[in-house]
């Protein structure tokens, strides 16, 4: 049965395409938030970005035929500017009162709802909005289009019980032919059935159905980091590997993901020379309330923002000093053109050719935001993407519809994009008792 749905303001923000993934279903989007989105329109962030866009969106098919009439739509149904009345308020209780534009808005879903004989339904992503709506009898539903369920996410990993001949011949031949439903680049963890402590480990080759062996990293380790369990071996395997052009890294504190993503990323461009150089970057979004504007030039502006990866270089070069080695300062590797550290905000309109990228903390980007970085990258460029999904300091996603998590679940089936969940933390048995207590 075709279904009516009306969309609140933040569904627009957040997905300007959003009216165009109701399938052949009506669309209905209340005068007030017409408004609501000019407010936002001369911002310089992605929400002000987002509001004109659903505005050019809007303004193309007006030209098309009047809104308040309806507009049909590619899917087969209509999109329509539903007008607010001071009887459609008198649909509500006393105590949501007219003056808030949130009161409005439930007010013209519910008038849709006493007009039309489909199902109504109200998509908002305000969950305090839903409960309102439910309280009056309203069915009211999250936008899920871009929704992954963490519980669900795929993990780039898994385990295969085979026989003793099998993991034998893995390790005589260096491969195995292998076929069965697993993605490319995933990880595989051959157990012997009779022996389950006897195993061996590969990444999967979905175009020749082979289960190839990890690429071992150098003796003294990658910047003197060596993996420490198997999710580490599997997730440096796919970093150091030039033909994956895509990798994300999802895990709790402290499992190593951003320091295996830079020591790879110095690696494959400083010693190597595969990339011309490492460039990191990471949303700017605080911890709790925001200090407000920092004094200096843009690079002091951005040390605070930044010291996190200034701790992880710092220690991969005493690491590596440890060892026996020298290697360059940070400041000398900045300085020589072989490591940058920026801020995503000016980001669009570049591009970004023959580098190594790293997205620390993509658990704070929106999924248009990661769109944004990933088509930035040009020829030769791989770009690495770490974040912990329970880590979220951006009000506007969740767990479930960040942009880290949606891009998992839409690259995992591509050849030149490989993922590891990594769960066992390493940076001390403090902080991995934090990470799983607290």
């Amino acid at each position: 049965m075709k279904k009516t749905f009306i969309l609140d303001t933040n569904v627009l923000l957040h997905d300007p395409q959003a009216i165009f993934k109701f399938e052949d279903n009506d669309v209905i989007v209340p005068i007030t938030v017409i408004e609501e989105i000019d407010n936002f329109k001369k911002d310089l962030s992605e929400t002000g970005r987002n509001a004109r866009q659903i505005s050019r969106i809007l303004d193309s098919f007006r030209q098309k035929a009047p809104l308040v009439d309806g507009v049909p739509l590619e899917g087969g149904g209509i999109l329509k500017v539903e007008l607010y009345t001071d009887g459609s308020m008198k649909l509500l209780p006393p105590e949501l009162r007219a003056d808030r534009g949130d009161n409005r808005i439930l007010a013209v879903a519910m008038d849709m709802k006493k007009q039309c004989s489909c199902p109504v339904i109200f998509v908002t992503k305000d969950t305090n909005l839903r409960i309102k709506a439910d309280a009056i009898g309203l069915r009211a539903e999250d936008y899920e289009s871009d929704k992954v369920s963490i519980e669900e996410l795929y993990s780039g990993t898994a385990q295969v019980v085979v026989n003793k001949d099998e993991v034998d011949r893995f390790y005589g031949q260096g491969y195995l032919d292998f076929s069965g439903p697993y993605y490319p680049n995933q990880g595989i963890t051959l157990a012997e059935a009779s022996n389950p402590s006897h195993t061996a480990i590969g990444r999967y080759n979905a175009k020749m159905e082979r289960l190839n062996p990890l690429v071992r990293p150098p003796k003294d380790g990658v910047w003197g980091i060596l993996p420490r369990n198997r999710e580490q071996q599997f997730a440096l395997d796919l970093l150091l590997d030039d033909d994956i052009q895509l990798v994300t890294l999802v895990g709790k504190a402290g499992t190593g993901k951003t320091l295996l993503a830079i020591a790879a990323g110095l690696f494959k461009s400083a010693d190597e020379g595969s990339f011309s150089r490492l460039l990191v970057s990471r949303p700017v979004f605080p911890m709790g309330k925001d200090l407000g504007f920092l004094p200096g030039d843009v690079e002091e502006k951005l040390a605070p923002w930044m010291q996190p990866i200034f701790d992880n270089v710092e220690l991969l070069l005493g690491a590596v000093e440890e060892r026996g080695k020298r290697k360059r300062g940070y400041k000398e590797l900045v300085d020589m053109g072989l490591m940058e550290i920026e801020p995503l905000t000016y980001i669009r309109g570049r591009s970004i050719p023959k580098q190594y990228m790293i997205v620390d903390e993509a658990q704070n980007l929106t999924p248009h935001e990661i769109k944004t970085i990933i088509t930035r990258a040009g020829e030769g460029t791989k770009i690495v993407l770490t974040g912990d999904p329970y880590q979220i300091d951006n009000p506007y996603v969740d767990s479930s519809s960040n942009g880290l998590t949606y891009t998992v679940e839409k690259f995992k089936g591509q050849e030149i994009a490989g993922h590891v969940t990594l769960t066992k933390g390493e940076r001390s048995q403090l902080a991995e008792l934090a990470a799983n207590l607290l």
